[in-house]
């Protein structure tokens, strides 16, 4: 199979004292950054670390910018940062093992360090400190020297004892040695030339500590105790309890703790000022101008006056499926093993009004056992929200209805056989008319079918159709509601027959597609109908094409076909035996495939070229398995949905219509030296007649589009790359009722 890969394109050129972020401006990220683990300060900006990204606040002007693999950063999932505002380098710890190295030159990605080479426990890096130009690295076993001007490392430490890693909870350098809090206490070594003998380190204050910090004093705690002298003698701050974060500066102690935020200055005693914050956790704090700044959990930074600080996002990263409707998106949160078993996040969903994002009350104040698999909006009354909780309890199970974000009403809870039920995704046909996907567990044996929502009567009816086990999220259209069923054995494609009249099922049709008619019996879990009125379907173990389903439903048996490509001079199935987990169409009968731990394929219309190919190496994707894609036609915008966030990507293609939008060409100029790709054209007719001549007038290339979109390789009709100079593009549309220009400059 042919896989185009595309080298990450981030041009950075960043200072992190003024967070001018220049990177592909093609991506987005909607991530999370309410969880602040880290806080530093520069000039009087605080930079924040958060899971996913970092961002900036200047204090005196309350701008935000941020920072994440969208436009800069390698990876996702922080665990440990820091900052030198003398040298402008900051350092970011993933938990993968990996490092940032943020300089006003770029970001640079170290790998993995030296210790790691062979480790196959956990490699999370769980602290990093900076002391000038050189760095010490905490793991789980040991701790390593990094000089950040270079960039690399030098000396490494194993800690080992009776064959057992010690992990290195954190450390910091003080006069040429290192000190390392432990499970077994404050290790210490100077970085000389013993330095990676374990036997060597001195062991100057046993006990079990996970904090420690450096300044005038050293500083190091457990989760009820700090400690606090000049490297041999130290002194204790009382009546602490759950110390989560532990800094020193010049003048004085920050405690953490999940409660309050405490400063003391350098000789001990009461806290000299204290900040609380009620109903949140708080994980670190930074001390600024006399004022306290608290790192929270979901609030991001809190200031004293009780302001939340933090670029406006979702609560958390976690996401599944996601819902557009104009300028609103839902994001749901909920997970299933192997098809079948809840994995119980505690989460809700995430709501974009059109102008913020919106938590909803009813998940945070004593919320239900929560995991929304889906979540739409009703396109006839957009405050509107329906989700279904897939949840065993019976008596949280079902589909609920909020209204502006609180909660209206629940159904389903005592229906039938309710109590094994499993309701799981929900639709609205062009009609506005809305459907939920079930199994129904409690008859022998299990039956596919679906829910529809009687408005009128404000309520869900129910219907059983076959024999089948599991469901998927479903979709409609024309009058047919479709739905993928994703056991082994018993799955398929049920396609279901309405007829426009969901409230009557007397004269209603249906088959499901199987193994009798080409599918692999493994079960299917995704499936789009594109623009031809072909149904293209995923399953566990590669991707099928129905042609025409509607009058499928008519034939005895019909057939879906695999998709052959060539590659090395031999046919090939695509993505055979790949699990497809979701299918999307654009507004060019492009498709967007996201293939389980293999990422997302671009691939044109008839499937058999792979136009892009975005993983987690080569794009912004925060990993390798997207549970969803959708795509806004009226902008062109890709959201792909993870288990660790939502990244955006500006497509080429926006919904057409008969009549030119606004074109625009680009790149433009084309310097060859700069970009040797193709040059693209959007915002055309629905079908456009293309012509492009030299400045004499003489004809180079034409061509017949549909979809919005064109691509030009900047090529004549003998295949040869045109001179360099100006080039006119000529546009008509299908009958000639409308035109457009445009100039294309070449430099080669």
């Amino acid at each position: 199979m042919k896989k185009i890969f595309l080298a990450a394109v981030f041009t950075i050129g960043f200072s992190i004292s003024n967070a001018q972020i220049i990177a592909d401006n093609r991506w987005s990220d909607l991530f999370s950054y309410n969880n602040v683990l880290s806080i530093r300060e520069d000039d009087g900006k605080l930079i924040a670390a958060t899971e996913n990204g970092i961002f900036y606040y200047n204090i005196s002007t309350g701008e935000i910018s941020k920072l994440s693999k969208a436009n800069g950063l390698h990876e996702v999932k922080i665990s440990a940062f820091d900052y030198n505002p003398q040298t402008d380098v900051g350092l970011v710890g993933y938990q993968n093992g990996s490092l940032d190295v943020i300089t006003p030159d770029g970001v640079f990605l170290i790998v993995d360090i030296p210790i790691a080479t062979g480790f196959t426990g956990n490699k999370k890096i769980n602290h990093v400190s900076i002391n000038g130009n050189t760095a010490v690295i905490s793991v789980a076993y040991g701790v390593s020297i990094f000089d950040l001007e270079n960039r690399e490392f030098g000396d490494s430490a194993f800690f080992t004892t009776g064959g057992t890693f010690v992990a290195a909870n954190e450390s910091v350098i003080r006069d040429n040695k290192v000190y390392t809090a432990t499970s077994l206490g404050i290790l210490t070594h100077e970085m000389d030339v013993t330095f990676p003998v374990y036997s060597t380190w001195t062991n100057i204050f046993a006990g079990n500590f996970t904090q420690i910090a450096n300044g005038n004093v050293l500083a190091f705690s457990n989760a009820t105790t700090v400690r606090y002298g000049d490297g041999a003698t130290f002194a204790a701050l009382p009546n602490l309890s759950n110390i989560r974060d532990l800094t020193v500066d010049d003048s004085n102690i920050l405690v953490a703790t999940q409660a309050l935020v405490n400063i003391y200055n350098l000789s001990g005693g009461a806290p000299i000022q204290s900040q609380s914050i009620a109903g949140n956790i708080i994980n670190t704090g930074i001390y600024r101008n006399s004022q306290i700044f608290a790192g929270t959990r979901t609030l991001g930074i809190v200031n004293q006056a009780g302001n939340s600080i933090k670029p406006d996002g979702p609560y958390n990263n976690k996401s599944y499926k996601i819902d557009l409707f104009q300028n609103q998106i839902v994001i749901s949160t909920g997970v299933r093993t192997a098809y079948n078993d809840p994995v119980n996040s505690g989460l809700g969903y995430y709501h974009f009004n059109g102008t913020q994002w919106i938590y909803p009350d009813f998940f945070l104040t004593n919320p239900p056992p929560l995991n929304i698999l889906d979540a739409v909006i009703n396109p006839s009354n957009p405050s509107e929200i329906f989700f279904t909780n897939y949840v065993f309890n019976l008596a949280n199970k079902g589909i609920y209805k909020m209204n502006n974000d609180v909660f209206v009403k629940k159904y389903l809870s005592n229906v039938g056989s309710a109590v094994t039920d499993r309701i799981v995704g929900l639709t609205f046909d062009e009609n506005n008319q809305l459907f939920a996907s079930g199994t129904f567990l409690g008859d022998s044996p299990y039956k596919l079918g679906y829910f529809y929502y009687n408005a009128s009567s404000d309520d869900f009816i129910r219907n059983e159709v076959i024999i089948a086990n599991g469901a998927q999220k479903p979709f409609a259209s024309n009058g047919f509601l479709y739905i993928p069923a994703p056991f082994f054995g018993d799955g398929g494609m049920l396609i279901y027959n309405y007829k426009n009249t969901p409230a009557n099922t007397s004269d209603d049709q249906f088959m499901i597609i199987r193994q009798a008619n080409n599918l692999p019996v493994n079960g299917t879990i995704s499936a789009v109908l594109d623009k031809n009125n072909n149904l293209w379907i995923g399953t566990r173990t590669g991707l099928r094409v129905l042609s025409n389903p509607e009058s499928a439903i008519e034939e005895e048996n019909p057939q879906t076909e695999p998709i052959i490509i060539e590659e090395n001079g031999l046919g090939e199935e695509l993505f055979r035996d790949n699990e497809i987990f979701q299918i999307a169409v654009d507004s060019g009968n492009q498709k967007w495939v996201s293939v389980n731990g293999g990422g997302v394929f671009y691939l044109d219309s008839s499937g058999e070229q792979t136009l892009q190919h975005f993983t987690k190496a080569n794009s912004p994707l925060p990993n390798d398995s997207v549970t969803d894609i959708k795509i806004d036609e009226n902008n062109g915008k890709i959201y792909f949905a993870t288990l660790d966030g939502v990244v955006v990507y500006q497509g080429d293609v926006v919904s057409a219509s008969e009549n030119f939008g606004d074109v625009l060409v680009y790149p433009n100029p084309v310097v060859y030296a700069n970009y040797k790709g193709n040059v693209r054209i959007r915002g055309l007719a629905a079908k456009t007649n293309i012509r492009i001549t030299d400045a004499a007038g003489n004809l180079v290339h034409s061509a017949v589009t549909t979809g919005g979109f064109y691509e030009w390789n900047l090529n004549n009709f003998r295949g040869v790359r045109v001179a360099s100079g100006i080039y006119f593009v000529l546009m008509t549309n299908e009958d000639g009722t409308d035109t457009a220009t445009a100039k294309i400059a070449v430099v080669n």
